[in-house]
């Protein structure tokens, strides 16, 4: 119920804020008042503007539907390979220790822990191309075992959170946008961004075990999370004594060359297990094309009232809201400039890379508030959109507190984001 009751809200605010604005303009230019205040022509046009924004929107689903169907045939193609082959057993064999106890509702040995473990490879590596079929793929393979196909399962949200939290080894694509941009060294928001998203993760993980009753403390989620801990802290040392240049290189061979391996490995594995790869493949790939049309309506309807919120302006009045209440309380105007893309990434991914560029653009690419933007784009995935996208790929209409995980994870990464910054950019 929670989704229901915020997507009704950002129609509703939108229509209030909508109101006030073109009030605000009418009785401005025409009646003489409100003197002390301004107001412009997109005050005036403020429901031409979001009505506008419906049909971009629903233009944009149907467009990332369509995207998504060459796609998703060809991971979905490749991971049915993987199965028939073995491939996937063995990344279940590797992760199942660790995934048996943050996922105690999932029988022993399911094929949705190989899926899992591939979602989240291709999430770590920035591949979000690759990252969503495997998550669809990961969605239907949980739902199998779902005993209510309308309301999300626990272990559904537990997957779904951490997919939101988005831990990423390497932000390629935010690199690339400063170097595009002229920043003095692209890649000195790697660390940011590193550190940032491992505490989104652990906070989405603490927060769901919390909720379904999960011992953390369990000896093997201490050695797998401290293991994961350490591997990081062993790429931050090795990342900061490479020049920023290698680091962007490095990066974008690494990460398309481990996803090459793994396709070579998968058709490899089948090969020799004497597998048709081809006609597997075929029949694999049939799926994409169901799949993507499928979750059109629910992308349309998430799209829409996320365009209609921002058009309204009630975004931009939150975070100057949100900027005016921690100030009086003490905590700066710093990171202010870098809130419109914090906030908007739950909701819109390019939306949240065009608050980024807008921050670069107005602040300056190198400034601190551009940098914590560039933090906050790549720290978490998009809440509302991942949800959209992978609930509605299983027709699961009830999605219990997976918003909530997903937004406090969010929160968590705004807050370690701001920290983090200030500690190597000042502010």
């Amino acid at each position: 119920m929670t989704l229901n009751y915020i997507w009704i809200g950002f129609f509703f605010v939108s229509l209030v804020v909508g109101l006030a604005r073109f009030a605000g303009y009418v009785m401005h230019a025409h009646l003489d008042m409100l003197p002390g205040l301004v107001f412009t022509a997109a005050d005036r046009d403020v429901f031409v503007a979001m009505v506008e924004s419906t049909f971009e929107m629903a233009k944009t689903s149907v467009t990332i539907a369509i995207t998504l169907i060459g796609v998703m045939a060809l991971w979905l193609g490749i991971m049915r390979v993987g199965e028939k082959g073995g491939a996937v057993a063995v990344m279940t064999r590797l992760v199942r220790p660790f995934f048996r106890r943050i996922f105690p509702d999932l029988p022993d040995g399911h094929p949705a822990f190989g899926s899992m473990m591939m979602n989240i490879s291709a999430n770590m590596l920035g591949l979000d191309n690759a990252a969503t079929p495997l998550g669809i793929k990961a969605m239907e393979e949980l739902q199998s075992v779902n005993p209510d196909k309308d309301a999300a399962s626990n272990p559904q949200i537990m997957f779904i959170a951490l997919n939101t939290s988005g831990l990423t080894l390497i932000p390629v694509s935010i690199m690339a946008v400063r170097a595009a941009m002229g920043a003095a060294n692209p890649a000195d928001i790697f660390l940011p961004i590193l550190l940032t998203t491992f505490f989104s993760t652990m906070a989405a993980l603490v927060f769901v075990s919390a909720a379904q009753r999960i011992n953390l403390f369990q000896p093997v989620i201490v050695a797998y999370v401290g293991g994961l801990s350490l591997a990081i802290g062993a790429l931050l040392w090795a990342m900061s004594n490479m020049a920023a240049g290698r680091i962007t290189a490095l990066s974008t061979f690494g990460g398309n060359f481990i996803l090459f391996l793994f396709i070579a490995a998968f058709l490899f594995l089948a090969w020799r297990k004497k597998v048709n790869v081809y006609e597997q493949f075929i029949e694999g790939s049939k799926e994409g094309f169901h799949v993507a049309v499928r979750i059109i309506p629910y992308l349309v309807a998430m799209l829409v009232a996320v365009g209609v919120f921002r058009a309204s302006g009630a975004l931009d009045m939150l975070v100057s809201g949100v900027g005016s209440v921690l100030g009086w309380f003490g905590f700066g105007s710093d990171f202010v400039g870098a809130l419109p893309t914090a906030f908007m990434k739950p909701l819109s991914g390019s939306g949240a890379r065009g608050m980024m560029i807008e921050a670069f653009n107005h602040y300056g690419v190198d400034s601190f508030a551009g940098r914590l933007a560039a933090t906050f784009q790549g720290s978490t995935e998009t809440t509302f959109y991942t949800i959209a996208v992978y609930y509605g790929a299983v027709n699961v209409r009830n999605t219990r507190y997976t918003v909530v995980a997903g937004l406090f994870s969010e929160l968590a990464a705004i807050i370690a984001g701001i920290f983090i910054a200030r500690i190597f950019f000042g502010g």
